[in-house]
């Protein structure tokens, strides 16, 4: 076994605190804004009738009721947004037994809206230049009080599927009708962000409704159909393994479960187990996390100073092929990239922390240059710490692309670093008062979305590799569709064959339609 211990990290940087506090403002921003009790039945105009122009806070709220009405006397429903920003702050999600009075209904419409009616224009107003909305899938749920999640979107071919609640459902992606729904027995708690080469994913569900369950039931799905492929329970791998939150995490024929300091692995073709987190020389793994063709694990050692390391694992056998040891009371707090190792890593008590690069053995190769003003830290500093890579990081080859951190009202911009030297690249501004957050590497280039505004759709861009002039490849309409595209928290986002998708992650089920799932092309 080759052991890379890797020297400090630094030195290492001051005054971010601990843990890191990201502010990326699609990982990290605040959930689940205030609506309106209920959507007004009449149509209201857009612009005012008064003499001079509206406040800008009188004319947003305006906006937002004139797509409501719009929407619902076309059958389409949208209460998911206001005119204001000031959104509470998120709610830990704890399991409840409500009883709910409904299950997800789902429209099985024209890909248009809910129910399939005559919808309002979302492309009505469109300027030159700006390209359409596709389709806006909307949903109605009368769920738990603290609302359910729809934390999973996946695009396989001519298919978009979410999850919802104890739901998963397949979209066209050229209209959104509906092609699959797949039904669960309890509460989806768990999905992985990836799927094979032949379209399937990993879910998992509570064992049963209530408070007293858990989440231990893993199954496998076909996106391209909406089969199961197999379910299994997770055994338990001793007395305190606690299945409260895992985490999912997929390679070649493998998936992880990492939940509360024990993980296991499993075939994704047929569930046999393959290994749990082993015993070895003290240190033991935690978590795991797989992406780009490696597969880590975050290990704890039972030293007096509860040693942190991070190990290269085979997939197959869990075995472990190096190990880099962090410095004394540092942890890992956050996951960049997989592949190259890319970790973020602080010490809790003197507020240290750098983002550090390990090469192929495991051995320290590079320190980030000052972090200072990155949106960085969407990991879990807690106990249990089953991190998954930050889905606004973004590696090519070896460059590394972070967004830096966006209050309200104020602008981004994506920062690139050189991954042998550690040193900054170029910055791409995101524009006065707009948001920029990196999506994907391809073709040599940058993907990124610029975040809508109150009265303009957002953008895909495409940035070279060198930094250059970004160029759009979607400008998203303005008009009716701006507010809404604009409102959507802690989506969930993507870009597949020149079509932007964006959806919610977390649905309030108070018996009223709400925005799920919004696509944009040409």
């Amino acid at each position: 076994m080759r052991r890379g211990r890797g020297h400090l990290p630094g030195p290492p940087q001051q005054g971010y605190g601990f843990p890191p506090q990201g502010e990326n403002p699609y990982a990290q921003q605040p959930a689940y804004p205030p609506q309106p009790p209920t959507v007004p039945q009449y149509q209201v105009g857009p612009g005012g009738s008064g003499p001079g122009p509206a406040p800008k806070k009188k004319l947003t709220l305006l906006i937002a009721a004139a797509v409501a009405a719009a929407l619902v006397l076309g059958g389409v429903g949208y209460v998911a947004f206001s005119g204001e920003d000031k959104d509470p702050k998120p709610v830990a999600q704890q399991p409840t037994d409500a009883k709910p009075s409904g299950s997800p209904s789902v429209d099985k419409g024209d890909g248009n809206g809910a129910g399939g009616g005559q919808q309002a224009d979302l492309n009505a107003g469109r300027k030159q230049g700006e390209d359409k909305v596709l389709w806006l899938k909307t949903t109605k749920i009368d769920g738990p009080g603290m609302g359910v999640d729809a934390a999973g979107q996946w695009v396989v071919g001519d298919t978009v599927v979410k999850s919802i609640w104890k739901n998963l459902t397949g979209y066209s992606v050229t209209d959104g009708k509906e092609k699959w729904t797949l039904p669960f027995p309890a509460l989806i708690c768990s999905v992985a962000r990836q799927a094979t080469a032949d379209g399937r994913t990993v879910v998992m569900y509570r064992d049963g409704e209530g408070e007293n369950t858990s989440c231990t039931q893993l199954r496998v799905v076909d996106l391209r159909t909406g089969k199961e492929v197999w379910s299994k329970t997770v055994p338990s791998e001793g007395l305190f393994d606690i299945f409260t939150s895992p985490t999912l995490s997929m390679i070649g024929d493998t998936v992880t479960v990492s939940r509360g300091g024990t993980a296991s692995a499993f075939k994704i073709s047929n569930g046999d187990k393959l290994f749990a987190n082993p015993l070895g020389d003290g240190c033991n793994p935690d978590s795991y996390e797989a992406d780009n063709g490696r597969m880590i694990a975050l290990a704890t050692c039972s030293d007096e100073d509860s040693t942190a390391e991070v190990h290269g694992i085979d997939p197959v056998t869990g075995a472990k092929g190096w190990a880099y040891r962090l410095p004394a009371k540092f942890k890992v707090t956050s996951i960049y990239s997989v592949n190259p190792t890319v970790i973020d890593i602080g010490n809790e008590q003197t507020k240290q922390r750098s983002i550090v690069v390990l090469g192929p053995d495991g051995k320290q190769t590079a320190t980030l240059e000052s972090a200072d003003g990155l949106a960085v830290g969407c990991g879990d500093t807690g106990l249990f710490r089953s991190l998954v890579t930050c889905p606004s990081a973004v590696v090519d080859a070896n460059t590394l692309y972070l967004p830096t951190a966006a209050g309200s009202g104020k602008s981004n911009e994506i920062v690139a670093f050189d991954l042998t030297s550690g040193k900054r690249k170029w910055r791409v501004p995101a524009g006065d008062k707009r948001t920029l957050t990196p999506l994907k590497a391809l073709d040599g280039r940058l993907i990124a979305y610029r975040k809508a505004e109150e009265e303009q759709g957002g953008e895909v861009l495409s940035v070279p590799a060198d930094g250059g002039t970004p160029t759009a490849v979607l400008r998203h309409p303005s008009g009716p569709a701006a507010p809404i595209e604009r409102t959507f928290t802690l989506p969930k986002l993507d870009y597949v064959d020149g079509r932007f998708f964006i959806s919610s992650t977390h649905l309030r089920a108070q018996g009223q339609d709400e925005k799920l799932l919004m696509v944009f092309g040409k």
